[in-house]
């Protein structure tokens, strides 16, 4: 009978993920991996942008009549000063558009476009106004809007004609059922449905059309992304600044993660094995006073140091392992989150899709993360089950702790979770932490296979 905090594993010969990575540094050849079709048809983010793309088209005729309506009337009025308020407007509708863009691309993508602005000056409406027309990014974003008109229009007649054709095949034996002489319009071949097993071998093929047309809806969502990125996100030079500042931050909390680590490493010595091995150098001396005069009684001694011993080295082996596990050295981090998870005092899925071994800082990050978030999980969450995933998402290993407990977890300055944030950062990762009172608790690492 399995034991019930064995971990449940899942392996598999392929890395798993399909939303983008976020923050795609400069210099990396953006790539999109075609997904199995049964990885496609679970994945969240194809069904986001399936509503996404089609979302397109009011929102593209919404800029078409704004742009029609709004740039005539402040060109005409400008002369009068009316249409400088109305150039205001429009900047600010420009800018308001172009950012909520990018985070319904996040929402249905995955991947976070930052805002690329210049910060405004604090003084003056003037200043602010021209701060924005001398901003790159507010042109990029004209540019974005502009291209989306016609795009919108594609994205919205294209995925609604494929939509209703795919339903049609689908739902052909309730239509026939319905309606006798149900016809699927495509196209000079109208065959007629006139009984719902009738319909079945047309369902065969709408299983297939869903396939197809979430495949067509990855392919357009990665081309619209790419187009994103180039004409919402930050320009080449900004992500190489924002990366420095990053490194130079990330650089300096992890020297002081390190001295953090190196004292408690001494801490936990001079209290623990070094008191436990002093104990045992008293004992095996009064042992060796009494040796002659009273056999027993140094017997009893030589006893209380063995044990002291065995202590000693439990501990020193406990702080080996907090160090850097042996197992995972030798085994890589499957074996150690399996180990993890069979020593947890609650009950933990375990899912760990890595075809090959990242490289030991990201491993060792790794296994930290879920040890922290297993022990957090085990005495504050009051959770009755944890499912810990890892898996290689490009050239990024993703690592995500959920459970059910009570929530209310933060990364609090000085505790664990903010000591492997600082350990993920001298890497150029991220970890952060999503738990809302009452649950569940979702602990995530991004951690960079190359930085």
């Amino acid at each position: 009978m399995t034991e019930p905090n064995e971990p449940e594993r899942a392996k598999h010969a392929l890395p798993g993920g399909s939303a983008a990575a976020e923050d795609t540094p400069p210099g990396v050849r953006f790539s999109v991996e075609v997904p199995t079709p049964l990885r496609l048809i679970r994945d969240p983010a194809a069904w986001k942008t399936a509503v996404y793309l089609p979302l397109n088209g009011p929102l593209g005729l919404g800029w078409f009549l704004l742009l029609c309506a709004g740039v005539p009337l402040a060109a005409a009025t400008t002369i009068i000063w009316i249409g400088l308020p109305l150039w205001a407007l429009l900047l600010l509708a420009l800018r308001g558009g172009s950012m909520l863009d990018r985070r319904l691309i996040g929402l249905a993508s995955g991947s976070r476009i930052p805002d690329p602005y210049r910060p405004l000056p604090q003084d003056g409406l003037l200043k602010k106004g021209g701060a924005i027309l001398g901003d790159p990014a507010t042109w990029k974003d004209l540019a974005f809007q502009l291209i989306r008109i016609p795009l919108a229009f594609c994205y919205f007649v294209g995925f609604a004609v494929m939509w209703s054709v795919i339903a049609a095949f689908l739902f052909a034996p309730v239509f026939g059922q319905w309606d006798e002489g149900f016809v699927p319009d495509i196209g000079p071949y109208q065959p007629e449905v006139d009984s719902w097993y009738e319909g079945l071998p047309y369902s065969v093929v709408g299983v297939f059309g869903v396939f197809l047309g979430l495949y067509a809806v990855k392919a357009v969502g990665a081309v619209h992304l790419l187009l994103a990125r180039a004409l919402l996100g930050p320009s080449e030079k900004q992500e190489l600044r924002a990366r420095a500042s990053r490194l130079q931050a990330s650089r300096a909390r992890g020297v002081d993660a390190a001295e953090a680590e190196r004292r408690r490493i001494e801490r936990d010595l001079h209290d623990g094995a070094q008191q436990q091995l002093l104990a045992v150098a008293m004992d095996i001396g009064r042992a060796r006073s009494k040796l002659d005069a009273d056999p027993e009684g140094a017997r009893q001694l030589i006893d209380q140091a063995h044990t002291g011993a065995r202590a000693a080295i439990t501990e020193l082996r406990q702080l080996a392992r907090g160090i850097y596990p042996a197992i995972l050295t030798d085994r890589g981090l499957d074996a150690a989150l399996s180990a993890l998870a069979a020593r947890s005092p609650v009950p933990v899925r375990l899912d760990v899709r890595l075809a090959e071994r990242p490289p030991a800082a990201v491993e060792s990050i790794a296994y930290f993360t879920v040890a922290e978030a297993l022990t957090n999980a085990g005495k504050y969450a009051r959770a009755s089950e944890v499912v810990v995933e890892a898996r290689r998402d490009r050239d990024e290993v993703v690592v995500e702790v959920r459970d059910d407990g009570v929530g209310g977890a933060a990364v609090q300055p000085g505790g664990g979770l903010a000591g492997l944030a600082d350990r993920a950062a001298t890497i150029d990762g991220t970890l952060t932490v999503d738990s809302p009172p009452g649950g569940p608790t979702v602990v995530r690492a991004v951690l960079p296979c190359s930085w």
